[in-house]
């Protein structure tokens, strides 16, 4: 399957902005562990649950569109928003330990340039294409 316009990937981002993009990744990551570090966190936690995120990628094994609409929803920052304002809210300070945990992953993959995933395959991202799709494709113009 290929976008929209027929390219696969198609609309990813290029050049300063998609550096921008990974920079703001850097900030979220640099924040919410600066956060984390200030409520008292403890780091084994921390890196224990780092890569829980990463688990959304069973999703694919349901085929490529479930297994993107399973990694986005894992990969955004608004559910890890949102289950923090909750907690914080509710005062259920292990919650939000674990929603800046999980900031800090997409802040992280984002630094990496891992982009939310368009569903014709694994290494369309919206901030380019990775992987084995990247090498087939050849260097980007």
């Amino acid at each position: 399957m290929t976008l929209a316009d027929g390219c696969p990937g198609a609309g990813a981002v290029k050049g300063a902005p998609l550096l921008l993009l990974r920079l703001e990744g850097a900030a979220a990551l640099a924040l919410s562990v600066l956060a984390y570090r200030e409520m008292g966190g403890g780091w084994g936690w921390f890196l224990g649950l780092f890569l829980l995120p990463d688990l959304s990628m069973l999703g694919y094994m349901l085929g490529a569109r479930a297994g993107a609409a399973c990694y986005n929803l894992a990969h955004t920052y608004l559910a890890p928003a949102l289950v923090g304002i909750a907690a914080w809210v509710a005062g259920a300070e292990m919650a939000v330990l674990g929603s800046l945990i999980w900031s800090a992953h997409v802040g992280f993959d984002r630094l990496l340039g891992y982009g939310l995933k368009y569903p014709d395959a694994f290494g369309s991202t919206h901030l380019g294409t990775i992987g084995r799709a990247a090498r087939r494709a050849g260097p980007e113009l």
